[in-house]
C-alpha cells in the first residue's frame, strides 16, 4: 500500500467529511475507492482510443452507409444538403 497526499478544495473536503460520516467509512477508504474507479475508467478510455487509432492507421473506417445506419438508430438523419 502507498500513501499519497493531495490538496483539495474546502467544499470537496466538507462533502468528503459528510460522506465518510454518513457511510461510516474513513475518508481514506472513500478517496482510495474513488481514485481506483477513476483510474479504471481512464484506462478503459485510453485503451479504446489507442484501439481506434490503430484501426484508423490500418485504414479501417466506417462506410457512409454504416454511419447513416447508426445515426438512424437514434432517429437522427444525416442529410448532405
Amino acid at each position: 500500500m502507498s500513501t499519497v497526499t493531495a490538496h483539495i478544495l474546502e467544499d470537496a473536503a466538507a462533502k468528503l467529511d459528510e460522506l465518510a460520516k454518513a457511510t461510516n467509512r474513513s475518508k481514506s477508504f472513500i478517496v482510495a475507492n474513488a481514485l481506483k474507479q477513476f483510474l479504471e475508467e481512464q484506462a478503459w478510455q485510453v485503451a479504446r482510443i489507442n484501439e481506434s487509432i490503430a484501426q484508423a492507421d490500418a485504414g479501417k473506417f466506417a462506410t457512409e452507409t454504416e454511419i447513416k445506419d447508426e445515426f438512424a438508430k437514434w432517429g437522427l438523419g444525416l442529410d448532405a444538403d
